[in-house]
């Protein structure tokens, strides 16, 4: 006897694309329904049994995952047009038919893949990092104090996801501008004790192109990113740093007094 749930399909439309240099094109599924179930329980069904809608035998769709916790940000994707997570989208929550289709600030690998080398390597400008040399024990590092930990904890919440990059509509193809990751991660480790001894290097790397400047202030960054960041408030901090920086820069830091 077949019940109601069991009855019940759920039709996934899926943009593809077979290689970085060929164009995209659609292509619906239907799933069985089950309570609970997110989208990626749905393309791990599609790509047991990749038919599609019509019947047709068809290429397993392919995307990134890896913690299914929203904690890693790989499964990155735009769900009914707005970037997401895919692992935390339930389908009960989403209108259907639903519609899943990549991240388009990125270059796509292949269907739902992208490739996010952009923003990593605006990460690399920054030096998104606390220098230490882990090769001998430094003993405890310095406390900070409970309030500075408290935003900045907020700020380690980053996943690297790249939703915020996706909704900023500053980050294309025609504009080198970073994004808001990667400005609110300066923010994040110059504030730390020992990645301050960096923080001239990393606010003299967002007064150049594609930084802090290019920013237009949409916001829409804020309200899009997963994990609630408070990435506009970063922003405005860099910016007072940022003219501090440039005084520093014209006469000299040695003259000055934070």
């Amino acid at each position: 006897m077949v019940t109601a749930t069991e009855a019940k399909k759920i039709t996934i439309e899926i943009q593809r694309q077979d290689t970085p240099d060929s164009e995209p094109y659609w292509e619906a599924f239907e799933v069985n329904y089950r309570p609970n179930m997110n989208v990626i329980s749905a393309l791990m069904e599609i790509r047991q049994y990749p038919v599609n809608k019509d019947g047709k035998a068809t290429k397993p769709v392919t995307w990134d995952m890896n913690c299914l916790e929203e904690v890693c940000g790989a499964c990155s994707m735009v769900i009914n047009g707005r970037p997401m997570q895919s692992c935390s989208a339930l389908v009960d929550k989403l209108e259907q038919p639903i519609k899943l289709a990549p991240m388009r600030t990125f270059p796509v690998v292949r269907d739902l893949q992208v490739d996010r080398t952009r923003m990593f390597d605006s990460l690399k400008r920054v030096k998104a990092w606390v220098p230490i040399d882990g090769s001998y024990d430094l003993g405890e590092g310095p406390r900070m104090p409970e309030r500075k930990r408290q935003w900045a904890y907020e700020l380690s919440k980053c996943m690297t996801c790249g939703v915020c990059l996706e909704a900023c509509p500053n980050v294309n193809d025609k504009s080198d501008f970073m994004g808001p990751a990667p400005l609110s991660q300066v923010r994040l480790f110059n504030a730390h004790p020992t990645g301050a001894m960096n923080r001239d290097e990393r606010l003299n790397a967002i007064m150049g192109e594609g930084g802090l400047a290019s920013c237009g202030n949409s916001q829409n960054c804020v309200v899009a990113c997963p994990k609630g960041i408070p990435l506009t408030t970063s922003i405005a901090a860099l910016n007072r740093d940022t003219t501090v920086q440039m005084f520093r820069n014209f006469f000299g830091s040695d003259n000055m007094v934070d």
